[in-house]
């Protein structure tokens, strides 16, 4: 267990000039290099072309979350901005729920400028379809460095189409830039569908319907599962070993039908971005609580330490049909948890056999994933972006990883 949070963050770094964090997408997503690593070597292509890289028994899992317009502000009347950020919902937790509420909701949130409100409530009013809607905000607790914020309105309308009228689609803090209007577009994927996070699952990006038609007519499997991304997914790795980091906390939520492909077919998973590789692997750790009966269904989750604490002492396989038979005993068609997984170097991949990933900060717990997948490679798989005029980061350019 040591040897895992004894890792040092600062073995895990490279300089990465300003010049060569994209700022901006490209004009059309598929277009975007494709560096490919297997067997040891490496090689670049176009995106577009993804699909001749992949072995026709492929099972591509996409994350299928969409961005919501997270950044709310608010004006006192002497002109001071708050900004509420909103990472998840609190009361009702379930983020469907959440965004069909009418009256008041309780979200986890971010701050900005809040040494500033120091009233009980901030309010703001705009029209939506014709109707007048008061919205107020008010502190109500706080939770570490983030306060839980009830948001209470009038009119009838849902909490998803407040943020989608007032809100602000929240782009990566290192682009430096305000959010512009073609960022509605290019920072979603072409197959998002469920509301809740405030970040994009970046390795998608890179698809089109053209590439999918590709990889449908080559036979190759496409399945999409849930995780909203938080915005810790951006936090910085400040402690001198991992030992000092504590991961944020995502919702996942994974179909049954999803499961059972996985168990008929286990071969050849192929996640699409780092969000989907800390789902499927979670799975595992899931159907290993249930094997040993210390599994919460009021609160299920996979803690941060969970893979190194536990012995995986069970099947893949067995793994799987766990959760499958917990669902159908439970009459629910998906298994929905809270993860907090970090995989570090060392750590046993179960269920994943490839990945698309794009290329991710220095000194990051993602750069840290890339390495338990690749070991020490990851440096040749930098150093060659870096020598071949790759961009770099959210919509940058793209890898695939295969074993």
């Amino acid at each position: 267990m040591n040897r895992y949070k004894d890792i040092k963050i600062s073995d895990y770094t490279y300089n990465l000039p300003d010049e060569r964090i994209a700022k901006y997408p490209l004009t059309e997503r598929d277009k975007s290099k494709l560096l490919i690593r297997q067997n040891g070597t490496i090689k670049q292509d176009i995106f577009e072309n993804c699909a001749n890289y992949l072995p026709e028994d492929a099972q591509l899992v996409f994350n299928n979350t969409r961005v919501i317009h997270a950044r709310l502000f608010f004006y006192k009347e002497t002109g001071a901005k708050i900004e509420i950020f909103c990472l998840e919902p609190v009361e009702p937790a379930d983020y469907q729920v959440a965004f069909q509420e009418t009256e008041e909701v309780t979200w986890k949130c971010m701050v900005g400028n809040s040494k500033k409100w120091k009233e009980v409530f901030l309010s703001q009013t705009f029209k939506i379809d014709g109707k007048t809607i008061e919205l107020t905000a008010a502190k109500i607790g706080q939770e570490g460095n983030s306060f839980h914020i009830r948001f209470v309105w009038n009119g009838g309308v849902h909490f998803s189409e407040i943020i989608e009228h007032i809100g602000q689609l929240p782009i990566p803090p290192y682009l430096n830039r305000d959010t512009e209007e073609s960022d509605e577009e290019s920072y979603q994927t072409v197959y998002a569908k469920i509301d809740g996070s405030v970040a994009a699952p970046t390795a998608g990006l890179h698809f089109t319907d053209p590439v999918i038609a590709q990889l449908e007519d080559k036979n190759i499997t496409t399945n999409e599962i849930t995780l909203h991304v938080g915005a810790g997914t951006f936090q910085p790795v400040k402690s001198e070993t991992i030992e000092g980091h504590t991961m944020h906390h995502e919702q996942v939520i994974i179909p049954i039908d999803i499961l059972r492909s996985f168990v008929e077919n286990p071969k050849n998973i192929i996640a699409v971005g780092t969000t989907s590789v800390r789902s499927l692997e979670s799975l595992y750790w899931i159907g290993l609580q249930l094997e040993e009966k210390r599994f919460d269904p009021f609160h299920p989750e996979v803690k941060q330490w969970e893979p190194y604490e536990n012995e995986a002492n069970i099947s893949i396989e067995k793994s799987l049909q766990n959760i499958i038979y917990f669902l159908v005993e439970n009459n629910e068609k998906a298994i929905r948890f809270s993860t907090q997984i970090i995989i570090l170097p060392g750590y046993d991949f179960k269920l994943i056999r490839g990945m698309f990933t794009n290329f991710h900060q220095p000194q990051s717990t993602l750069l840290l994933l890339i390495s338990a997948f690749l070991g020490n490679k990851w440096k040749e798989v930098y150093d060659y972006a870096l020598t071949n005029d790759f961009r770099f980061l959210s919509y940058g350019d793209s890898n695939l990883y295969l074993k």
